[in-house]
């Protein structure tokens, strides 16, 4: 899959959820994913808090192609300019991946730390699961010895307490690994291990690129 498709796929799925998230963390800022991808699309103007609408993701994502510009261990650093807004993330797929019951079929996963100027949103983690999640139930993110309550719609995962984040990504850039664990809507069991080399630097370059 490419890192297009990726996004746009990460597009359609936060705005999906973006409501639904926002009510479960009202003192939470309003969490809008990186947008980059094929079309340009108005849809990708509405504010996060707006009511959540399933539109093609295509239409949705913005009109411009991630660069890379940077891999640092398992992480890429990419950056896009969507609608004139500018978008940085590091993206990485996991080191390993258990499914209970085994061999169980899935897409593949991959995480996301993201930053955007414009809207003062810094070092955002998501997640993209790779199936559809069961709802209601608990996923969570473990690192440095800590777990962290996941929020989770369709496909995707973001932090439920948003005042934790920045502990939390503290946290992995020392930590050697990541644990994400979450059941889909069919029952199965997933434990994703993303290795965390590379993500300070990935970070680091992010931070000098996204200054304005």
């Amino acid at each position: 899959m490419s890192v297009r498709r990726i996004l746009t796929v990460l597009v359609a799925s936060v705005l999906v959820c973006g409501g639904a998230a926002l009510a479960q963390a009202p003192s939470a800022s309003p969490k809008a994913p990186p947008s980059a991808a094929s079309k340009a699309s108005k849809a990708a103007a509405k504010p996060a808090a707006a009511k959540p609408e399933t539109k093609p993701a295509a239409a949705i994502a913005g009109s411009a192609e991630p660069t890379l510009i940077g891999q640092f261990g398992t992480w890429g650093a990419y950056t896009a300019t969507p609608n004139g807004k500018k978008v940085c993330f590091a993206l990485a797929k996991p080191s390993s991946s258990k499914t209970n019951p085994p061999n169980r079929p899935r897409d593949p996963a991959y995480a996301f730390v993201s930053t955007r100027p414009a809207e003062k949103v810094t070092n955002e983690v998501s997640v993209m699961i790779g199936y559809t999640l069961k709802p209601g139930s608990e996923s969570t993110l473990e690192v440095g010895g800590a777990s962290y309550a996941m929020y989770t719609q369709g496909d995707g995962l973001w932090i439920k307490n948003a005042a934790e984040e920045e502990r939390m990504v503290d946290a992995m850039r020392k930590a050697p690994d990541v644990v994400v664990k979450a059941v889909s809507a069919k029952g199965t069991e997933t434990t994703d291990t993303f290795s965390l080399k590379g993500l300070t630097q990935a970070l680091d370059r992010l931070a000098q690129d996204c200054k304005r």
